[in-house]
């Protein structure tokens, strides 16, 4: 090799150097890897307003996380990141999706918007877990109310944050109960898994609470195929009922409730989700005193970090027809987050185990709702609020609902140890896992 060519050579070999240098500079400077979460929900089709309410809630929930930093883990804090998977409301495409996310090496998918979906992904991701245990999932649930979900369907990889039906129906039943203008009662629901279930549970916590209460009508809909509910508010009216039991959400309750005011319904209703999605707005003053919903939270329980909690969120989410926001979607987050810190992994399993018995101080929410992960069939146990329909500014209802002028006040609080109910979960563990 001549001297021209052993100093390029030379030079060659600096450059690479230098090229790998910068390189690995740049590798140990990179983004560490998110967290993956996958929201798997209705997006488009009947339910689309409830499936992007709830991407709302989830947005903001990984923001502020990601805001404080990020997940702590020991190799240094990781960001959550949030893919949504279009179900369009079917739970075949859900099941699709379910395939999509663990594809993309989603770990923790969210869901809620349909007990019958919610089923069938307990059922998919146990086959899955067991098949491929390198590539395991968690499910976390926000609204998928059957009790079944915790008890003879509980799964080690299903965890719920929603107080289920019963825990609901308790509250509202005991709410009815001391309403002793309340003669004759009406109920409707949507015919799947969760509406048959509020209306079979429903007769029967009435018959325990007011067994002078005549039920007059027990009906089941299509669930978001119906358009005109003017057939069933015609009904209800001519039944004489005095009160209306519904656990319909989404569309199938704004409809409803429109239909009932249009054909002149003078009742109270009893519903699970009566306070958003457009039905104060749909009912005006008729619903004054005469609409009650329960949820474990609400804007006017009152407290100076309730207050704190709202506002930021309707800071980060200005529009009224924006305004649907719930503590549960929040805590679960920050569960989730908890979890994982205390078993520093993301691997999922590890993970669950961590989140077994955790309880949620509020803190991460300014103070704000506590609940606990219960370890025996993965129900988190929290408070729950009833309210009732009233005007905005009225004592009690400093905020209205979605920019309508109307707002809820608290008629029945029930704290967590009395919310909570017992359970029939037999929890079958993975093995190595017991």
């Amino acid at each position: 090799m001549n001297q021209k060519s052993f100093f390029a050579s030379r030079m060659w070999i600096k450059s690479l150097g230098a090229a790998v240098a910068v390189l690995a500079g740049a590798l140990a400077h990179a983004a560490p890897e998110p967290i993956k979460l996958g929201m798997i929900e209705g997006l488009s089709g009947p339910f689309g307003n409830a499936g992007e309410a709830v991407h709302r809630n989830l947005v903001w929930a990984v923001e502020r996380v990601n805001a404080r930093g990020g997940v702590k883990l020991p190799g240094g804090a990781r960001p959550l990141s949030l893919a949504r998977f279009d179900s369009k409301g079917a739970t075949e495409e859900a099941l699709s999706m379910l395939r999509a996310a663990i594809d993309q090496r989603v770990s923790f998918v969210l869901q809620g918007n349909s007990s019958a979906t919610a089923s069938a992904l307990i059922d998919a991701l146990n086959k899955h877990n067991e098949r491929e245990p390198q590539r395991r999932a968690l499910f976390l649930n926000y609204s998928a109310v059957d009790p079944a979900l915790t008890n003879e369907k509980c799964s080690f990889w299903h965890f719920r944050f929603d107080a289920h039906a019963d825990m609901r129906l308790a509250a509202l039943t005991d709410q009815l109960a001391d309403d002793s203008s309340v003669q004759r009662i009406y109920l409707i629901g949507q015919d799947y898994s969760f509406g048959q279930h509020v209306l079979k549970k429903g007769r029967e916590m009435i018959a325990a609470k007011r067994p002078d209460i005549q039920i007059v009508g027990d009906e089941l809909h299509p669930v978001g195929r119906v358009k005109d509910f003017i057939p069933y508010a015609t009904k209800i009216k001519a039944s004489g009922a005095q009160a209306v039991l519904t656990g319909n959400w989404g569309n199938d309750l704004t409809l409803l409730i429109k239909a009932a005011k249009e054909v002149g319904v003078n009742a109270r209703f009893y519903t699970f989700y009566g306070n958003a999605l457009g039905v104060p707005a749909a009912l005006g003053d008729s619903g004054i005193d005469r609409v009650l919903a329960v949820a474990e939270w609400h804007p006017n329980v009152g407290t100076p970090s309730s207050d704190r909690f709202y506002a930021a969120f309707r800071e980060r989410f200005p529009k009224p027809e924006d305004d649907y926001v719930h503590a549960r979607m929040q805590a679960m987050v920050e569960v989730l987050v908890a979890g994982i810190e205390k078993a520093r992994s993301a691997e999922p399993a590890a993970v669950a185990r961590a989140m077994e018995g955790l309880k949620f101080d509020g803190k991460a929410l300014g103070g704000m709702h506590q609940g606990t992960m219960r370890a025996a069939d993965h129900q988190f146990i929290q408070p729950l609020y009833v309210s009732m329909m009233k005007r905005a500014g009225s004592p009690g209802v400093r905020f209205d609902n979605e920019g309508s002028g109307y707002g809820f006040r608290t008629v029945r609080f029930v704290d967590a140890s009395k919310a909570e109910q017992p359970h029939a979960c037999k929890m079958e563990r993975p093995a190595g896992l017991k």
